[in-house]
């Protein structure tokens, strides 16, 4: 397969020359072992993406380290570096191939783009790797590729079993009132064995953050949402800045998720800042806030022991979700790709009265049309 040969100046060659390596980019000799870049694409693909540069020798030590341009001769002379490559990490959607050439210079580098994959990518010694800084971690225990899995969304903990008898959610009001409006009517045993919620006897991490009254006793740290408010606009909030003591709320899913956008948005109203002419009390508009919450909710890593977290400062709100975007979701793609990480969850909170996820993959879009269209003087 021929690969493109694309022409930069000699500005575009010193930047790359001065890129530092790191999470995003690495810059490796044509000398390397074909075998050792796959490290490299691996590492690459199971986190966020990047970028691999070869061709580019380093030279000295110290302050007086260096790099240089050592491409190789023509593309033929690439043949083996490609083919090793391409036999774990084909052309395609994930990943591409070019040739850089720049007048004058030695020889054509050869670049790799990568991106995040929705599978689980090996080197060609058959482990996967991680990138973390700039450094490809290998995943080579059972406990490291449970977590990538989970991080990646293959798996999700949703579907862990939970070590308490499942008989305690048929007394449980919330999974009353939900089997009320489920058509065909169902007994709670059949209708959550039906729906893959018990396994051995046991209930799921699914079902217990639905139809539990109160999940947080059962998951502690695990499932709770935790409202902060900051008097500052300082980066980072800090003890001294805050107003109030943490609030805490808890409850099934389906509950947590409307009283977390109440008191938000309560909270919210009450935090002055500087309009047109004078202080003004503001009102985030409500779809953003329930869109954004919700989103953090449904589609965050209940493996993870902490809570959902809501920060109000006097600038803005963050909310923050815990684990990483999962499959294929960047923060570049975030409007435009799905993931669901807890597909359970995701279909069965969809299943009760006035659901909080209506149109699925439209939230975050809803909710940025919102804000665009506010009448908010904050800083953007």
């Amino acid at each position: 397969m021929s690969i493109k040969i694309d022409n930069i100046s000699a500005e575009q060659q010193k930047l790359i020359l001065k890129i530092s390596e790191g999470h995003f980019c690495d810059l490796k000799s044509i000398d390397i072992n074909p075998a050792k870049l796959t490290q490299t694409l691996s590492a690459f693909a199971n986190a966020t993406g990047g970028e691999l540069y070869i061709g580019i020798d380093e030279e000295g030590k110290g302050k007086r380290k260096g790099r240089k341009w050592r491409g190789f001769a023509d593309q033929e002379a690439a043949n083996g570096h490609i083919q090793a490559l391409e036999q774990f990490f084909p052309l395609g959607d994930h990943f591409a191939y070019s040739f850089l050439y720049c007048e004058g210079s030695d020889g054509l580098i050869l670049k790799v783009e990568v991106h995040k994959t929705p599978d689980i990518k090996t080197a060609s010694n058959g482990i996967p790797y991680l990138r973390r800084g700039a450094q490809n971690l290998p995943v080579d225990t059972a406990d490291k590729l449970e977590r990538l899995k989970l991080n990646k969304g293959i798996t999700s903990y949703e579907n862990e079993t939970v070590g308490v008898d499942y008989k305690l959610l048929e007394s449980s009001p919330v999974l009353s009132k939900f089997l009320s409006a489920v058509v065909p009517s169902a007994e709670p045993d059949s209708w959550l064995k039906s729906q893959l919620l018990i396994r051995e006897g046991k209930p799921t991490v699914a079902a217990i953050l639905l139809f539990a009254e109160v999940p947080q006793v059962i998951l502690p740290k695990h499932c709770g949402i935790k409202i902060y408010r900051y008097k500052t606009r300082d980066r980072v909030g800090s003890r001294q800045t805050l107003a109030f003591d943490p609030i805490t709320i808890e409850g099934c899913l389906y509950d947590s998720i409307r009283d977390a956008v109440s008191k938000t948005g309560e909270i919210i109203e009450n935090v002055p800042i500087l309009g047109p002419g004078s202080l003004e009390l503001i009102k985030y508009p409500t779809i953003t806030l329930h869109e954004i919450i919700t989103n953090a909710v449904l589609h965050r890593d209940y493996s993870i022991a902490t809570d959902t977290k809501i920060r109000i400062f006097d600038n803005r709100i963050e909310i923050e979700s815990p684990g990483k975007l999962p499959g294929l979701v960047t923060v570049e793609n975030i409007l435009t790709e799905q993931c669901a990480r807890n597909s359970a969850i995701v279909r069965l909170i969809n299943k009760f009265p006035n659901p909080p996820n209506k149109d699925v993959g439209e939230g975050l879009n809803t909710a940025f049309d919102a804000m665009w269209t506010a009448p908010l003087w904050l800083d953007r």
